[in-house]
């Protein structure tokens, strides 16, 4: 009698646990339609010729990718795991691993590996202005990237890492991202002119990396781009920088409605018009706090300013004095006297002795794009003053 009841307990207990399984169960169909609906806010569709599930991991069979106006792309397999389903009904998906690229056309051969995304965060309904309608990820990765030209290797990048940070108050994000140890071949230009201006300025072989990090504040809209370097061996770093506000998710919004209304216009000339349009009242809502460009020199002033002398038949020193009395006489026209003076004084200080140069603006107060536009067009000698521009050399 025990024996027959301890029996029917556990194959009861087994019949719950299948029927729990069975319940919990990820459905691909549902995933799918609304990862699509997600990307389609952003602009396109997905689509794939089926899908199997095993335990949490979901592939996702020949799966190809049309952007709204564009032809579709063909993917391949798409392997989703650790994928979960949210209590409202959105998924969050671990790792999506997708095909490596290999394509030949006319000659040239691009090839890819490990191409990831992490963290992913799909909303159970997308294109709203709150944060959980948004299709998040949280690292994207790409392992290294060739490309071949009739047998020679013309460039390539070794790795690069994209990573965005949700704060601990959802205010906003911060981001980062690098493109590591990028390659390009130049030595085999084929025009005559540029092949000669390359082996000038040692260009043959360039070697560097690009890096990037910012933020976004939701609530104001405010996104801080705080690094877009350039920095490449024997030539120099480049540094881009700017902050501008008013960037809301309700903007976002509007400006993906604008480019669908637009595309959705069999009128291409109208739905063009239209879309510059609504740009236009868009970019009113925008602000400019700041920006700042700074490159530091590791060479490449010196070989340009010899091959540029070499051009006019003098040395690199007297182009570099012929550029120094050319600078002051081109900036009158601007009549804007004081920019002047610091321009002149930091193009003479750089090319005298070429380390770095700055040109940063800083207003005041966040200046609105509107204000901008019209003092370009009604009074462009103001601009300087409006935007705060300095300009330094070798600090």
């Amino acid at each position: 009698m025990n024996i027959y009841r301890t029996t029917r307990l556990m194959l009861s207990g087994a019949a719950f646990f299948s029927l729990a399984g069975s319940a919990f169960a990820l459905d691909g169909n549902d995933l799918l339609k609304k990862l699509n609906a997600a990307y389609a806010a952003q602009g396109g569709t997905i689509s794939a010729d089926g899908i199997d599930i095993n335990g949490t991991t979901v592939t996702l069979k020949n799966v190809s990718v049309k952007p709204t106006g564009g032809e579709s792309l063909p993917i391949g397999e798409v392997t989703l795991s650790g994928v979960e389903e949210d209590e409202d009904g959105g998924y969050y998906i671990e790792e999506a691993a997708f095909p490596d690229i290999n394509k030949t056309e006319d000659g040239v051969t691009v090839t890819a590996q490990q191409l990831t995304l992490g963290g992913i965060s799909i909303p159970s309904t997308p294109g709203g202005d709150s944060l959980d309608t948004m299709m998040l990820y949280e690292t994207a990765h790409t392992g290294p990237l060739k490309v071949v030209k009739d047998g020679t290797e013309v460039f390539s990048v070794l790795e690069s890492d994209m990573n965005l940070t949700l704060r601990e108050d959802e205010s906003g994000f911060d981001f980062d991202g690098a493109f590591k140890s990028m390659k390009a071949d130049l030595s085999k230009a084929e025009d005559a002119q540029s092949k000669d201006a390359i082996e000038k300025l040692a260009l043959q072989h360039v070697q560097g990396d690009i890096t990037m990090k910012g933020a976004w504040e939701l609530a104001p809209g405010t996104i801080d781009i705080s690094e877009f370097a350039f920095d490449f061996t024997n030539i120099g770093k480049l540094n881009l920088g700017f902050k501008i506000s008013g960037y809301t998710m309700a903007f976002m919004k509007s400006m993906q409605d604008a480019m669908k209304e637009s595309e959705a216009n069999p009128n291409k000339e109208q739905s063009q018009q239209a879309l510059g349009l609504a740009m236009l009242g868009l970019m009113q809502q925008l602000s400019f706090e700041g920006a700042k460009v700074r490159f530091e020199d590791a060479s490449i002033t010196k070989r340009a300013l010899d091959y540029a002398g070499s051009q006019q038949n003098m040395s690199g020193k007297q182009m570099a004095d012929s550029l120094k009395a050319m600078t002051p006489i081109m900036l009158a026209q601007l009549n804007i006297p004081e920019l002047q003076n610091a321009v002149s004084a930091a193009v003479n200080t750089f090319l005298d002795d070429p380390k770095s140069l700055t040109v940063s603006a800083a207003p005041e107060k966040p200046v609105p794009f509107p204000t901008i536009v019209g003092a370009a067009m009604g009074a462009p000698n103001t601009l300087p003053q409006v935007l705060g521009v300095k300009v330094s050399a070798n600090d």
